[in-house]
């Protein structure tokens, strides 16, 4: 009898144990992304050191003429392959362009063909990804940073871009970390 008692007690120490130390390894170590309540440096440095992102992107496109809007689904693995597959408009829906930094191919699976441009560069400097973003305002010295409520906003003068991509602004919500 006094052999189950000092069982259970030991079991129970031992389960009082592990439910203190997985809450502490929940709130304090900064493994992936289980911080909740980061600071805005943390965010900012989470944002300009990112590797790899899936990101589905609602795009408008404004010309003298018309209004186009898409939406598009991105990727970009660790091994800096960038994969952009077109989801709207229906008549241009899956449209996938992949991009390994030297090659790029454009798949159309609607009508089962596909192109590959070998030593291709241009795309690295497309203002549609994530990536080319943070590195150009990494590198550009009129770079912004600006807190507003519950937002940051990183923007910059790319004097390298026509006037009509000059000024880059990428929105970060603080509460989901959200880019818009």
């Amino acid at each position: 009898m006094k052999n189950k008692k000092v069982i259970l007690i030991v079991i129970a120490i031992i389960l009082i144990l592990i439910a203190l130390i997985s809450i502490f390894a929940y709130k304090f170590l900064k493994t992936g992304n289980n911080k909740i309540n980061k600071s805005e440096e943390e965010i900012i440095e989470d944002i300009l050191n990112i590797k790899s992102y899936k990101a589905k992107l609602e795009i408008e496109v404004e010309t003298n003429k018309n209004k186009t809007k898409y939406v598009v689904k991105q990727e970009l693995k660790p091994e800096n392959v960038s994969i952009q597959e077109v989801i709207e408009p229906s008549n241009i829906a899956g449209v996938i362009t992949e991009y390994d930094g030297t090659n790029l191919k454009i798949v159309n699976n609607k009508l089962q063909l596909t192109t590959t441009f070998e030593n291709y560069s241009y795309i690295a400097d497309n203002s549609m990804w994530l990536d080319s973003f943070i590195e150009s305002y990494k590198d550009c010295e009129n770079s912004k940073l600006t807190s507003k409520n519950n937002e940051i906003i990183l923007e910059f003068k790319d004097e390298n871009n026509t006037k009509y991509t000059a000024y880059k602004k990428l929105y970060i919500d603080k509460r989901t970390r959200k880019t818009y």
